[in-house]
C-alpha cells in the first residue's frame, strides 16, 4: 500500500497535493442545475480540478454518487472524496446518546451499536463518522457530556475500543466506515463547563486521565483524530505541535491523519495566537494537523508558503500521504463506488434488525436510582396509571442531540411504549411545556418558565390513580454542542409541576429524559422510584415500558456522578486526598475541605445503579497480599443474587495506591465484569491485579509501576465499602 501511495503522490502537482487536505461542508442543490457562480461554483470547480479530499454534511447515495462522480471522471488523477458526517449514535436508526450507552458497561452492545450506525451510514453513502469522542469529562454542565463516555479514563477507554471496533470492522466492505477519535485534548476540561472555553491542566491530569482513551484509540486502530476548539495551556490544540507532532505521530506512532474540526484553523487568529489566515495555515500543518475542514485556508495558502519556505514540501507529503493511505485501506481506489448501492441504501435503511439492535442497547442503557417498597416493577393488570410530562408523549426529543440524518418525531414515545401494554387504564396529561416554539440543531431552545396553565388537568389526572409516572427532564437539544447549562436542575417548570403532583399522589415513578447527571435533590428525598432513562433513541418508549413492566431487568450504571449542587462541579469519585481530607463523621468541624452549605458526597456515586434484584458481596480473598515485578495477585468475591428474580450486576473492583511521586486518586476503577445470576445463586469472581494494573504516568515522565502500600476494594458502585491491602515491592 505504501508503494500506491508513494507512486501517486509522485504523480501529483503540490496544488493537487494541496487538495487532499481541503474538507468541504455540502453546498449544492443536487436536484438543481450545475452551479455558475458565486462560492458554490468554485467548490465545484475545485472538485473537478482535485483541490478537495473530503466533504461532510452530504448524505444519501444520489447525492454522493454525484459528487464522487465528479472527483473520479473529471478530475485529472481521479482521486476519490471522503465523505464524513457526524454519525455520533446513528445514521436514520438512532440508538441512545453515547453517555446513555456507556451507562451499559456492556462492552459488547456498544460495539454492536456502533456496527449498527456503519451499516446503515454505509448503506446511506457515507465513509466517515467523526465519532467517538473520547474526552473526559466531570463538569455535567458542559453540553456535550452526552457525546462521551463521562468521568473516567479506565471506563472511557474501554467504550472507545468498543466503538471504535463498531465503526470501523476490517473496513473490507459497506458496512464499515471510518472512525475519528475526537477531541484532541482536553475538550472536556473547559473551565466553567462553558463550550469552547480555555482549558488548563496540569501534567500528571494531562497524561493520567485525558490522554489515556485516546492513546486507547491509537492502539484500536483508529484511522482518523480530530483537533479540538479549545486551548490547552496557552496553545490552541490545532496549532499545537505538542499534542499532535510530540505526543499521537511521535511518541504514540499514530499512522492515520488528523482533521481539524469545524474552522478551527481560521479560529487561530480570533484565539490570538495567528496574526492572519496565513500564518494560521503555516502554525496549523506544521503543528501536525493534516485536513482543514472549512476554513479554506490551505487551499489558499499552502501553496505560498512552500514557495516562501515557511512550509517545507515534506511537510505536505507526509500530510497528504496519510489522507491517501486510508483512502486506499478502504478500497476507494478499487471501487470508488464503494459505498453508492441504492438499492443496499433501500434495503437497510431502518430494518428490523437495526431496529431491534437499538432497542437491545436502550434497555441496557437505563439506570434504577431508586426503588423504595418495590413500587417497580409496575403490576400488568389492573391499575390506574396517570402519564405526566411533555416528554412523556414526545417522538422527537428522545433522538436526542447529534441525530442529523434522523427524521423528525421517528421516537417512540413513553406513551406508545405503555400502550404495548393493554392491562391497565393510561391516562397521560402534559402538565406543562419543556421549551416553548421549534427546535433545531443551530438554535437556541427556549425553555417555559412561566406557563403552568395545564398543571390543572395534570393535577386531576394524578388524584385517582394509583401510580403516577412522571416523565421529566431535558429536551434533546438542551445537551450538545453549544449547550452549557448553569442550572442542570429540572428545566422551566417541571420541578413546580413535580411537587404539585407530590401534594395530591405520592405513589409517583419519576422517569428521567436527559443528556447530562441532573441536580434533582428534591426528588431524591420524596420520589419513591426513579429511572434515569436517558435520551434512548429510536426504540426509547418500548425500552422504558419494558424495564417498568419487569419484562427487562434494569441492569445500567451511572458513567458520571451526581451532583446534589451544581455548586459542587466539577465532581467526580477519583479526587485526591488533599492535605485536610474528608472529615463528614464530625461536620462541626470548620478546617477541613468541604462545603458550609451543601454535603461533600454526591447525590449518586459513580457506577452507581439498582435492579430488581438484589446482590450482596463477600468474603474477598487475596491469594498472597504482596507481589514483585513480573508477579500477581489473584482477587476473589462471592456474588450472592438475594432475590427471586435473574438479574445482572456491574461488579466493579477499584484500587487505591496509598503514596505515589505524584498524589493519587482516593480510588481508581481497574476493571469490571458483568455477572448474571438467577435467583439465590451464588458466583465467585476472579480477577488479577499486576505491574499493568497500578501503573501510572509517574513524575519520572514514564507510565511505570511505583512500590508500595495499596488497597482493593469491590462492589456495585465507586463507594464499594468491601476491602483489602496488598503490597508491591520493587
Amino acid at each position: 500500500m505504501d508503494k500506491k501511495v508513494d507512486d501517486l503522490l509522485k504523480r501529483m502537482t503540490l496544488n493537487e497535493k494541496i487538495g487532499q487536505l481541503n474538507q468541504y461542508s455540502d453546498f449544492w442543490d443536487f436536484t438543481g442545475p450545475v452551479p455558475k457562480e458565486g462560492d458554490a461554483a468554485k467548490k465545484y470547480q475545485d472538485i473537478k480540478d482535485g483541490f478537495v479530499g473530503a466533504m461532510l454534511n452530504v448524505k444519501g447515495v444520489k447525492n454522493i454518487y454525484k459528487l464522487q462522480k465528479i472527483a473520479v471522471e473529471e478530475s485529472r488523477l481521479g482521486i476519490p472524496l471522503l465523505f464524513g458526517y457526524d454519525v455520533i449514535h446513528g445514521y436514520k436508526t438512532i440508538s441512545p446518546i453515547p453517555l446513555a450507552e456507556s451507562a451499559s458497561w456492556d462492552l459488547q452492545a456498544i460495539q454492536k451499536s456502533a456496527e449498527i450506525a456503519a451499516e446503515e451510514a454505509g448503506a446511506g453513502g457515507i465513509n466517515w463518522t467523526f465519532a467517538p469522542m473520547v474526552d473526559i469529562t466531570r463538569d455535567a454542565r458542559w453540553g456535550r457530556v452526552m457525546e462521551g463516555a463521562g468521568e473516567d479514563s479506565f471506563l472511557g477507554s474501554k467504550v472507545a475500543e468498543a466503538r471504535i471496533k463498531g465503526f470501523q470492522g476490517d473496513l473490507s466492505s459497506n458496512k464499515n466506515i471510518i472512525a475519528c477519535a475526537k477531541h484532541f485534548a482536553g475538550y472536556g476540561f473547559v473551565e466553567a463547563g462553558k463550550e469552547y472555553n480555555t482549558v488548563d491542566v496540569s501534567n500528571e491530569t494531562l497524561h493520567n486521565i485525558i490522554f489515556p482513551p485516546f492513546k486507547v484509540a491509537v492502539d484500536s486502530g483508529v484511522r482518523t483524530f480530530m483537533n479540538s476548539f479549545n486551548q490547552l495551556n496557552g496553545i490552541p490544540a490545532t496549532g499545537n505541535k505538542f499534542l499532535q507532532r510530540d505526543i499521537l505521530k511521535g511518541i504514540w506512532n499514530f499512522k492515520g491523519f488528523v482533521v481539524s474540526d469545524w474552522g478551527s484553523i481560521n479560529e487561530l487568529v480570533t484565539h490570538g495566537y495567528a496574526k492572519d489566515s496565513i500564518q494560521a495555515a503555516e502554525i496549523a500543518i506544521n503543528a501536525g494537523s493534516d485536513m482543514d475542514m472549512e476554513s479554506s485556508v490551505y487551499l489558499k495558502h499552502l501553496s505560498d508558503l512552500v514557495k516562501n519556505g515557511k512550509v517545507k514540501e515534506t511537510t505536505i507529503d507526509d500530510a497528504v500521504k496519510r489522507v491517501l493511505k486510508v483512502k486506499f485501506e478502504l478500497g476507494l481506489f478499487d471501487n470508488p463506488y464503494k459505498y453508492c448501492d441504492e438499492a443496499y441504501e433501500k434495503a437497510t435503511i431502518g430494518k428490523k434488525e437495526l431496529q431491534e439492535g437499538v432497542l437491545d442497547i436502550a434497555r441496557k442503557s437505563i439506570v434504577l436510582l431508586k426503588n423504595e417498597s418495590n413500587l417497580l416493577p409496575l403490576k400488568k393488570l389492573g391499575q390506574k396509571i396517570a402519564l405526566i410530562g411533555a416528554l412523556a408523549n414526545d417522538k422527537n426529543s428522545p433522538l436526542g442531540n447529534w441525530r442529523l440524518a434522523a427524521d423528525d418525531n421517528t421516537a417512540i414515545s413513553v406513551l406508545e411504549g405503555l400502550q404495548e401494554y393493554k392491562g391497565n387504564q393510561i391516562t397521560f396529561a402534559k402538565g406543562a411545556d419543556v421549551i416553548i416554539g421549534e427546535t433545531r440543531f443551530s438554535k437556541e431552545v427556549k425553555v417555559n418558565t412561566t406557563d403552568k396553565s395545564e398543571f390543572v388537568e395534570a393535577i386531576t389526572t394524578a388524584k385517582t390513580a394509583d401510580v403516577v409516572i412522571m416523565v421529566l427532564g431535558e429536551n434533546g437539544y438542551q445537551s450538545g454542542e453549544g449547550r452549557s447549562r448553569t442550572d442542570i436542575g429540572l428545566p422551566g417548570v417541571q420541578q413546580e409541576l413535580l411537587e404539585a403532583v407530590y401534594a395530591v399522589n405520592k405513589n409517583i415513578v419519576l422517569v428521567l429524559n436527559n443528556g447530562r447527571p441532573l441536580a434533582i435533590p428534591w426528588a431524591v428525598d420524596h420520589i419513591p422510584a426513579i429511572v434515569e432513562a436517558w435520551q434512548l433513541g429510536t426504540q426509547s418508549g418500548n425500552a422504558i415500558a419494558q424495564v417498568l413492566y419487569g419484562d427487562y431487568n434494569p441492569s445500567g450504571k451511572l458513567p458520571m456522578t451526581f451532583p446534589r449542587n451544581v455548586g459542587q462541579l466539577p465532581i467526580y469519585y477519583n479526587y485526591k486526598s488533599t492535605g485536610r481530607p474528608i472529615q463528614e463523621k464530625d461536620p462541626g468541624v470548620v478546617f477541613w475541605s468541604h462545603y458550609s452549605d451543601e454535603k461533600n458526597a454526591p447525590l449518586f456515586p459513580f457506577g452507581y445503579g439498582l435492579s430488581y434484584s438484589k446482590f450482596e458481596y463477600s468474603n474477598l480473598q487475596l491469594d498472597k497480599t504482596s507481589f514483585s515485578e513480573k508477579g500477581k495477585i489473584k482477587v476473589s468475591v462471592d456474588l450472592k443474587n438475594n432475590s427471586e428474580i435473574t438479574g445482572k450486576e456491574v461488579v466493579q473492583w477499584y484500587i487505591r495506591d496509598i503514596i505515589g511521586s505524584y498524589t493519587r486518586p482516593i480510588k481508581e476503577l481497574k476493571g469490571f465484569e458483568i455477572v448474571e445470576l438467577k435467583p439465590s445463586e451464588t458466583k465467585t469472581i476472579t480477577f488479577i491485579i499486576n505491574e499493568k494494573t497500578i501503573e501510572f504516568y509517574t513524575v519520572n515522565s514514564l507510565w511505570e509501576a511505583e512500590p508500595g502500600e495499596f488497597k482493593v476494594f469491590v462492589g456495585g458502585n465507586s463507594e464499594a465499602a468491601i476491602e483489602a491491602d496488598f503490597q508491591y515491592i520493587k
